[in-house]
């Protein structure tokens, strides 16, 4: 079963017939989750520069490679063809050393991982409002699949982090 299958054949038969036009909310949900998108795939690469952990950096990049850029590309692709001019965004950082930085300047591997844990849940809750305030189908999808893989990607960077030690549980709840 590929969920994306299952979330398309829900949302399929309301993307049949003519679209009602963007609506000022749909435009800036996708306008402002493309501007986030682009600065945390940004804070990220900075982030794989820093990241000491091998198995840390290879999740940084696969991050970028099959969750941020694509969510990122059919955004773009779905603006530019609304007619919605895209947020500018800047370029991408290099993959370069930076063993020289001192420690109290940089993030830790705990530290990297916890900010992109925040930064994955912080795109599930943006897109879960940008779905529910979504009335065309078509940007319901977009948002759907948002959530989908960032929950996914989420489950397995969680698993990372608690065998590396950097998931913390609060405490136990005693009545």
């Amino acid at each position: 079963m590929n969920i994306f299958e299952v979330i398309h054949d829900a949302f399929e038969p309301f993307l049949d017939g003519e679209k009602r036009p963007l609506n000022i909310m749909e435009a800036t949900n996708l306008w402002f989750f493309l501007a986030i998108s682009e600065t945390t795939m940004r804070n990220e690469e900075i982030a794989y520069n820093l990241a000491q952990d091998q198995e840390l950096k290879e999740k940084l990049w696969d991050a970028k490679a099959s969750v941020h850029q694509p969510i990122a590309k059919e955004i773009q692709e779905f603006l530019l063809a609304e007619r919605v001019p895209l947020p500018k965004g800047t370029p991408p950082k290099p993959v370069v050393d930076f063993q020289l930085i001192p420690e109290g300047a940089k993030l830790n591997d705990e530290e990297i991982a916890n900010l992109m844990s925040f930064n994955l849940l912080l795109g599930i809750n943006y897109a879960s409002r940008g779905l529910t305030e979504s009335i065309r189908a078509d940007v319901g999808l977009i948002f759907f699949k948002i959530i989908a893989k960032k929950t996914i990607f989420g489950a397995t960077l969680k698993k990372l982090m608690d065998k590396r030690g950097w998931l913390h549980d609060p405490p136990v709840y005693k009545s």
